[in-house]
């Protein structure tokens, strides 16, 4: 039976990893996401045995990761922006392994250190590879604790299906607010032995070798090979999206995460106002929804993409709508998030040039 709660979003972050039969956590704390550490530590040991340790940094959580998802087992780790940076070699390997894993991030303000408010600013290093090489990661983009909780499941349902490291990719106001959320049930921790993973050699089973180290370039380009066909694949079937009110819009703002959820507001504001405004949010920003994005532009005069960075899935969206309609952005910055009162005032200054 499922249960309905008043939580924080870390802390409901934190208990869907228990309840989705979570094996370990391996993180370091830091603001805005120390919540998830600190109820993990709290809750998860004596309710289910999961293992649940505060590494001595985040490059050594990651790795720490990486041994623990060889073993097959469901492994997580979080952080926010510069302890994810920190995390990037490994994160590398892991993809490169070919490893399953989630890994949030509860995004703040940069660059630098930064402020610990909420910002979007990590969108490049979570969809682009942060680190080395030609890899990808599944990135989950929630908008509500709700999805919090629910992509938490989906996330380790997704890296064991693709073997693949999986982000959420949150924010530190998500990560702080409260809001009712309904708890699927417990999981049990399952403990099948998987084929790749590496728990000894048997009688009934040979030794498994995991790396991420090809020193022949043509094994590297080989695997490498292998790596692209399994994104596409990843593309080909795992997109999600949501829209709202498109059907009849002339503008439609695109927005992902928290932002969606103002956009939402600002598209009823403008509505009112007699302006046909609907929202797209892609729910997974890796694989992004680039064909749904451009067969709304069939249909569509105009776009205003709203985010809390500088614009840098505007370069997505400019990508997917190929030239048919114009593009516009909006975007705050250093940790200030945007009122639906200021996107409603740029969407009254584009229609005009819609109308006109």
């Amino acid at each position: 039976m499922k249960e309905l709660k008043l939580m924080k979003g870390n802390e409901a972050l934190a208990e869907a990893a228990i309840r989705a039969g979570c094996d370990a956590y391996f993180g370091y704390p830091i603001t805005p996401q120390s919540e998830v550490l600190e109820y993990l530590s709290r809750e998860a040991h004596s309710r289910t045995g999961m293992v649940v340790l505060q590494a001595e940094s985040e490059i050594a959580s990651i790795n720490m990761i990486y041994g623990a998802a060889g073993t097959g087992k469901k492994v997580m780790t979080s952080s926010s922006s510069p302890g994810i940076s920190l995390m990037q070699e490994g994160i590398s390997y892991i993809a490169c392994a070919e490893l399953p894993c989630l890994i949030v991030n509860v995004v703040r303000a940069g660059p630098g250190l930064g402020t610990i408010q909420p910002a979007q600013s990590d969108y490049f290093q979570a969809v682009k590879g942060g680190g080395h090489g030609d890899y990808r990661m599944i990135v989950l983009a929630p908008s509500t604790i709700q999805e919090m909780v629910d992509h938490v499941k989906l996330g380790f349902e997704l890296a064991f299906k693709w073997r693949n490291p999986v982000m959420i990719l949150t924010d530190g106001a998500l990560g702080q607010m409260m809001e009712k959320v309904e708890l699927f049930p417990q999981q049990e921790r399952t403990f099948e032995l998987l084929d790749w993973a590496t728990t000894g050699k048997t009688k009934e089973r040979q030794r498994s070798i995991i790396t991420s180290l090809h020193i022949q370039p043509e094994k590297m380009q080989e695997k490498n090979q292998q790596l692209q066909a399994k994104y596409k694949a990843i593309e080909n079937e795992e997109t999600r999206f949501e829209m709202t009110n498109c059907d009849d819009a002339d503008i439609v703002l695109v927005a992902f995460g928290l932002v969606a959820r103002i956009c939402k507001k600002a598209a009823d504001l403008a509505r009112e106002k007699g302006i046909k405004v609907g929202v797209f949010r892609p729910v997974t920003v890796f694989p992004y929804p680039y064909d749904e994005l451009n067969r709304l532009a069939d249909r569509v005069k105009m776009f205003l993409t709203v985010e809390m960075n500088a614009g840098q899935m505007l370069e997505d969206v400019k990508l997917a709508i190929n030239g048919k309609a114009t593009v516009e952005f909006t975007g705050r910055m250093g940790g200030i998030i945007p009122t639906p009162e200021e996107i409603l005032l740029k969407l009254e200054e584009i229609n005009e040039g819609v109308t006109a």
